[in-house]
């Protein structure tokens, strides 16, 4: 991360219609642009900016989100009047949580380091060759 998201204390962030409101602590310890199908169904879009942190460091404000599992023991949460995708949560990682980098108020705090699951990516959207790109998991060793 940059010097600057290094000496961010607190942020929050939330829903389109501020029914959800949910604050972050620290510096996420990762921080991606996801091209995986899944995503971009369950988003709408093309791909998704995510910020995983530590369980203990999200908080949740007020509201209460919606849950759907995406697959199996991937929980992914949502506010249930305006639909704004709000987090992401895999019993395989039960200490971390995923908070999607745009509910953010600000997400240019925290730019994206890596792009995953570029297989799946649409044709049409540019990659970041600046940063690290990865065919599928960042998990995986190659990169692009």
């Amino acid at each position: 991360m940059t010097k600057t998201q290094s000496t961010i204390q607190n942020t929050e962030g939330g829903c389109l219609c501020s029914a959800i409101r949910y604050r972050v602590i620290g510096t996420p310890l990762s921080s991606i642009i996801c091209h995986c199908n899944t995503c971009r169904k369950a988003s709408s879009a093309l791909s998704v900016g995510w910020l995983m942190f530590d369980r203990n460091n999200f908080e949740l404000l007020s509201g209460n989100p919606q849950s759907f599992e995406s697959s199996s023991g991937v929980i992914r949460k949502f506010c249930g009047k305006c639909g704004s995708g709000l987090t992401y949560q895999n019993n395989q990682s039960s200490s971390t949580i995923d908070v999607t980098t745009a509910s953010l108020d600000n997400p240019s705090l925290f730019p994206p380091i890596r792009e995953i699951w570029l297989e799946h990516k649409l044709p049409w959207e540019a990659s970041n060759e600046a940063i690290d790109l990865y065919p599928r998991s960042s998990s995986e060793a190659d990169t692009k």
